[in-house]
């Protein structure tokens, strides 16, 4: 072998390895936040139950709340790695949306799915600012559509497959900053007007210091058992606690 191909080998390899690690990393002693309410049709409290779990399998130091007055208290908000949010609607006070983004921006991650995490607090401009979208319909309600993915170079959808399910598929309003990592395109079968159209699923983006994940996916808890959502779950929300 020469000197040139064992140095690509060795560069492949490392890359490989460094790939691993950052997918593989450990929440050990990791604190994360689990918050979870709102609209019960999304069932909130099942999703904090099944994420949660998860995390105490990982040894993360894991705290739940089903109340958004826990943003206000600035004694655990300081000590976060990583907040999950699942609450679909509802409101947020002054305070509470202070408070939290600017834990984001110090440093701590953001993630969750669906409604849980890209329509809550409607009303609230600084939220969506932070997350990075916003959900305004999901036409034809259950319907089967294809999830795209964008690139599997990423750790996130790094070997993951484009893939379809039956469930909301949601149309959002984004941010143009976001890095986009899969996507679905919408027939126009329900509305003929948004035939083509091309809408986000999954991305990563940062928030001042904090690291930012959101999949539209989870309507219900057994969208979770398709291996591709709880692989790119899982792994975005490893990448938003580093």
């Amino acid at each position: 072998m020469s000197k040139f191909k064992y140095f690509i080998y060795l560069v492949i390899i490392t890359k490989s390895f460094t790939s691993a690690q950052i997918m593989d990393k450990d929440l050990k002693d990791k604190n994360i936040l689990v918050v979870y309410g709102g609209w019960e049709g999304h069932k909130p409290k099942l999703f904090a139950e099944k994420i949660s779990s998860w995390l105490k399998e990982k040894k993360a130091n894991v705290y739940v709340s089903d109340t958004t007055s826990i943003y206000d208290n600035t004694k655990l908000m300081k000590k976060l790695d990583l907040i999950i949010q699942h609450i679909t609607m509802s409101e947020i006070s002054e305070s509470q949306i202070k408070n939290l983004t600017k834990t984001i921006k110090n440093g701590a991650g953001l993630a969750g799915c669906h409604g849980g995490l890209g329509d809550s607090f409607r009303n609230d401009e600084d939220f969506q600012y932070m997350v990075g979208g916003q959900f305004v319909q999901h036409p034809g309600n259950d319907i089967n559509y294809t999830v795209n993915i964008n690139t599997k170079k990423d750790p996130i959808t790094k070997d993951i497959n484009d893939f379809s399910l039956t469930s909301e598929q949601y149309y959002m309003h984004v941010d143009p900053a976001l890095e986009v990592l899969a996507t679905t395109k919408f027939s126009g079968k329900h509305d003929p007007w948004i035939q083509g159209v091309v809408v986000p699923v999954v991305w990563k983006k940062y928030y001042g210091k904090g690291r930012v994940f959101y999949n539209s996916i989870g309507h219900s808890i057994e969208n979770f058992e398709i291996p591709e959502v709880w692989e790119m779950t899982t792994r975005g929300i490893i990448w938003a606690c580093r």
